[in-house]
């Protein structure tokens, strides 16, 4: 696996082919042990993607010249599948024989916060061999429920050497991250086989928008030992249609290319109890009107959703409503940007009276909630706290929409000729 070179083609001066051969000997150190791993460095990614038509129509790579691995940086950026591989220790033996240091990231597995007597688990999240001057950062995935991959945070102990590669300039580890699982795609770059995203283009747009969340199982224990969750029937029926209503609109929306996130209630839930609320009766997803297509609906139509009703126009206070299972409905509201905040709107049918739901602007992170990989705001406290007061903690029954929220502002009423388009009940 690429081990078998003895030089890299052409000339290059020494530090740019002390790169490639630190590279070279990784791959055979972990061919040796046949690990399969990917890579994943954004700047090379990012070169060769640029050349992508000819690295794959060529077995033999596509230039004589050393041009990838002997690019500037302090490391190159791998991936390793953590169901593909168990056995560390022959590895450091072999690496530190072949002049490797070497450093393991070992860290709590998040999922079992979730669980009261297993929280102390540690599993490896990242290693770092080093050579000469350059290191590899090699970043452990695992596969999740929701049916992707995710990596955690990379945290150094307390008594770790800090100096031991620029962790700061690390591309991965800042952050958890979330990805879905790449296509890979056997290349030939600079005379070194190896594995890479299949559309490099996409991993890379993946990786700007890959921070993740992890639901507050701690916060979540403590909220329900204040409040004992609701086991009855009804209330697990709900969960139950909730779930399969949430997995149904991220399909339609996700087949649309339509980015959206947990919004109003179902974001609460998340945040608060890491479920769905029993009594909130229906599911919310938020939009920015910038995403907004025409197919949506008739989209939601073909998946069995009928529309249930359509609030506002595009340019003002969107909002649509499809009816679930049961009487479990889908509300997805359209959210505009003005120069300070974010704000979507609400329409009172009967009176044509409009209202104005204002938040601080936010960015959107990815998380898993009912095993489903889906967005959520990274700025959520302040968000649920725009929504619900500072005492989003305490569960409230009776919640009216028109007057609740602590971010409600009366928004004028609908001209009379205008209730036809901007009113539809069905």
């Amino acid at each position: 696996n690429g081990a078998v070179f003895s030089k890299v083609r052409g000339s290059q001066s020494g530090h740019d082919s002390t790169r490639w051969h630190v590279v070279r000997k990784f791959l055979g150190l972990i061919a040796s042990h046949n690990i399969p791993v990917y890579l994943i460095d954004p700047l090379i990614l990012g070169l060769v993607d640029k050349d992508i038509e000819q690295i794959r129509s060529s077995p033999d790579g596509p230039s004589p010249e050393c041009k990838y691995f002997c690019a500037p940086r302090d490391f190159t950026t791998f991936a390793l599948l953590d169901k593909t591989w168990k056995h560390e220790v022959g590895l450091f033996r072999t690496a530190e024989k072949m002049g490797f240091q070497w450093l393991k990231i070992i860290n709590k597995d998040p999922r079992l916060d979730g669980m009261d007597d297993l929280s102390g688990i540690e599993i490896p999240l990242h290693y770092i061999f080093k050579l000469a001057s350059h290191a590899i950062h090699l970043v452990v995935f695992y596969e999740r429920s929701g049916n992707y991959l995710w990596h955690g945070p990379l945290r150094l102990k307390q008594h770790a050497d800090r100096k031991f590669v620029p962790f700061r300039k690390l591309h991965f580890g800042r952050y958890p991250g979330a990805y879905e699982k790449p296509e890979l795609l056997l290349v030939s770059i600079d005379d070194l086989k190896v594995q890479i995203p299949k559309n490099p283009s996409s991993f890379l747009e993946e990786m700007s928008h890959s921070r993740f969340l992890e639901c507050r199982y701690r916060e979540a224990r403590a909220f329900f030992q204040l409040y004992p969750d609701d086991a009855s029937l009804d209330a697990v029926e709900f969960r139950k249609k909730a779930k399969s209503l949430l997995h149904l609109a991220a399909l339609t929306l996700n087949n649309l290319g339509v980015k959206f996130w947990l919004s109003s209630g179902t974001c609460l839930g998340w945040y608060r109890q890491c479920n769905v609320i029993p009594h909130s009766k229906d599911v919310d997803l938020g939009v920015f009107i910038r995403d907004y297509k025409t197919d949506i609906i008739p989209a939601f139509q073909k998946a069995g959703l009928p529309l249930k009703h359509k609030f506002g126009k595009i340019e003002d206070s969107l909002e649509l409503s499809f009816q679930g299972e049961g009487d479990v409905k889908l509300d997805i509201f359209f959210f505009y940007e003005e120069d300070d905040h974010i704000w979507n709107g609400g329409t009172q049918a009967k009176s044509g009276k409009k209202f104005k739901y204002l938040f601080p602007k936010f960015t959107l992170c990815w998380t898993e909630f009912v095993e489903l990989k889906v967005h959520v705001p990274c700025e959520t406290l302040q968000y649920v706290e725009a929504n619900y007061g500072p005492d989003w903690k305490v569960p409230v029954k009776m919640w009216d929409w028109k007057s609740s929220p602590s971010n409600v502002q009366y928004n004028g009423v609908w001209p009379v000729d205008e209730w036809d388009d901007v009113i539809q009940i069905y």
